[in-house]
């Protein structure tokens, strides 16, 4: 058993359980920079792991009220047999690094696309509060955002929750950042299943990388949802939007040093912003409290 693995797995699980995504994002290239993984290997040991240790994220969840079950069965109707579409296009057409390059950097976008809104959306919450989170299932678009996310994630490993979380919060603007991340770590459960299947009818799979990425990932994404399922969504969205831009980093292959330094960055600047906005609410009560004196 290769603890540093472990450990590693720990450290992605609690990312995974918290916003929902990252794995592939972060485990895939952890196991091929790190470990020295041949990178199919990593594919699909990751897409294994992730497919035992997201329903337990997603139990959770289940339990908190935080899954919405009418976007997971939409989902799910695409999202399953695309991802084995997925891995049969992989195999027909090779292991072609120029396509796979090309669609980590369209992802790699998207995920900071995604940042910008989540920033945007937390700016408009401050002025009209938090959406209600009642939303309106639209069926078909639903099921093609599934089918989209299958067909990538059968290709790629990377997708299961970033590129979800991304098409949903364009399409239900009003879903809560604690539903986003439940609904999502639900359905990517079958999603990751059916590709991690494929690979391993393909002979892909490493049991051995994908038990040691285990041992650390199914406590890991244990402690991770029960603090999503229950922490203000501020904290959800934050660390939402740090995983967001980190996992855009990695899919832009840049240095793992320089992608540390910006996340080490990111994270200061929200610990500063919510320790500023806990200094000025008390400041501000007392002076609302005159104001009412005043005009009694």
């Amino acid at each position: 058993m290769d603890w540093t693995l472990a450990l590693a797995g720990l450290g992605v699980g609690i990312v995974v359980g918290l916003t929902g995504m990252g794995g592939g994002a972060l485990m895939t290239p952890i196991l091929v920079l790190f470990f020295g993984v041949p990178p199919v290997a990593a594919v699909s040991s990751d897409l294994a792991a992730g497919a035992v240790m997201k329903p337990f994220g997603g139990w959770v969840h289940a339990r908190r009220g935080t899954v919405n079950w009418s976007l997971v069965r939409w989902l799910c109707a695409g999202s399953v047999p695309s991802a084995f579409l997925g891995v049969l296009l992989l195999r027909l057409l090779g292991d072609d690094e120029s396509m796979q390059h090309t669609i980590r950097v369209a992802l790699g976008v998207a995920l900071l696309l995604a940042a910008g809104g989540l920033l945007l959306k937390a700016w408009a919450s401050r002025r009209k509060g938090e959406p209600d989170g009642r939303i309106t299932v639209k069926p078909l678009p639903t099921a093609l955002l599934g089918a989209m996310g299958g067909l990538i994630v059968g290709l790629t490993s990377v997708g299961s929750g970033s590129l979800i979380i991304v098409a949903l919060l364009a399409m239900y603007p009003a879903l809560r950042a604690n539903s986003l991340v439940g609904t999502d770590l639900v359905q990517a459960v079958p999603l990751v299943t059916a590709a991690a299947l494929g690979h391993a009818f393909f002979g892909d799979l490493h049991l051995d990388l994908a038990a040691a990425v285990l041992v650390g990932s199914i406590p890991g994404v244990l402690i991770g949802s029960r603090v999503s399922s229950r922490a203000p969504a501020g904290l959800v969205r934050a660390a939402l939007v740090i995983v967001l831009l980190a996992s855009a980093l990695k899919l832009f292959d840049l240095p793992t040093t320089l992608v540390g330094v910006v996340s080490g960055t990111a994270i200061l600047v929200a610990v500063a912003l919510g320790v500023a906005g806990r200094i000025r609410r008390p400041s501000d009560q007392p002076a609302q409290e005159r104001e009412s004196v005043t005009v009694g």
